[in-house]
């Protein structure tokens, strides 16, 4: 464990955390600051209660002790490195929201979805059993390198003022075309075929015939005729669709969905991500490289939810298991120890 001098105590850093999929990266910092709020790692010991406990109790709505931001949040359904600040650390988020990212997700064919992810509802069903393997790497070529992506209309983007989920669940027109925006794909390729030997299925959920013809309704003025009708019929005996695994590494801002998505597209078809893992964030990675000398690697969830419960034993310098643990993967951007120093 790295040595951090107690005359350099409290720091303020970076690091990373190993988010699981299911909760929010927002519930997560609030869980944190439970803990960090209350350690002398990065608090004076005299503004600490005593009662360390108590403390930690008071949850979201103490008042925070330090300052704590993310450099990139992550959906519910998305697992992987969640890069925190701490202190002086959140001075240095903002380049995590522009540096380059890895990532890892699974697709699943022959169903579109309103989020561009299995957290959505079902909008339109597409044939997908003519897709292969061989299909799925001939397609990946057009979505490499300087691409122009166009945001899902079911985000909290806005447009005059307006949320774009909005005018597609109130069916009102778009004013103009959205707005597709410049991203770069440096690494782009299909790391495993499943083909139908998964557990993965479709929403439960499904878009009414009165919501896909709001959907329509509101893309129509910019795009034309828009067809949101289900392509194929009931399979009497239903097969578990195709899904494959691809690997990315992106540059800020791209939407990973909304390669899936338009992927499904260009493959005939339609799809939707049902796992997405963000390996990599700027030098934060779930499996450092050794030969890297600046990465770091990231705190696995458990250590924290084992702390939120019982922060156990000190050892002999007074530290508990998630602060080694925090100390063993921190870069520290005010003391002794760290790359941004």
């Amino acid at each position: 464990m790295p040595k951090i001098a107690s005359s350099a105590l409290p720091v303020s850093g970076l690091f990373g955390v190993a988010k699981p999929s299911g909760p929010t990266s927002m519930a997560i910092i609030n869980d944190l600051k439970q803990l960090i709020g209350s350690s002398r790692l990065f608090v004076e010991e005299s503004k600490i209660p005593k009662d360390k406990a108590k403390q930690r109790n008071k949850g979201k709505r103490g008042k925070e002790a330090v300052k704590i931001g993310q450099g990139g949040t992550l959906d519910p359904l998305a697992d992987g490195v969640l890069v925190l600040g701490i202190g002086k650390g959140t001075k240095k988020l903002g380049e995590f929201l522009d540096c380059v990212k890895e990532y890892r997700t699974t697709c699943l064919l022959g169903c579109e979805t309103d989020s561009y992810d299995s957290e959505g509802a079902q909008v339109r069903l597409a044939p997908w059993k003519h897709v292969t393997r061989e299909s799925v790497e001939n397609a990946l070529d057009q979505f490499r390198g300087d691409i122009e992506q166009k945001p899902p209309i079911f985000s909290a983007l806005k447009m005059d003022g307006k949320p774009l989920y909005e005018y597609a669940r109130k069916g009102i027109p778009l004013p103009r075309p959205i707005e597709k925006r410049p991203v770069t794909v440096h690494e782009l390729e299909l790391v495993d075929w499943l083909g139908s030997e998964h557990t993965f299925s479709y929403p439960e959920k499904k878009f009414t015939e009165e919501e896909k013809q709001a959907l329509a309704k509101s893309l129509q003025s910019v795009e034309g005729a828009v067809d949101v009708r289900d392509e194929v019929d009931a399979d009497p005996v239903p097969q578990r669709p195709a899904a494959f695994v691809l690997r990315m590494r992106v540059s800020g801002g791209t939407y990973v969905r909304s390669i899936a998505h338009d992927l499904g597209h260009a493959l005939g078809s339609a799809a939707h991500v049902v796992t997405l893992t963000r390996t990599r964030q700027g030098r934060f990675a779930l499996e450092p490289k050794p030969e890297e000398p600046g990465d770091f690697g990231c705190v696995p969830w458990e250590v924290f939810e084992r702390a939120l419960v019982d922060a156990g034993e000190a050892d002999a310098d007074g530290w508990t298991e998630w602060e080694r643990e925090v100390m063993e993967r921190l870069d520290v951007v005010d003391g002794e120890k760290g790359s941004s120093s």
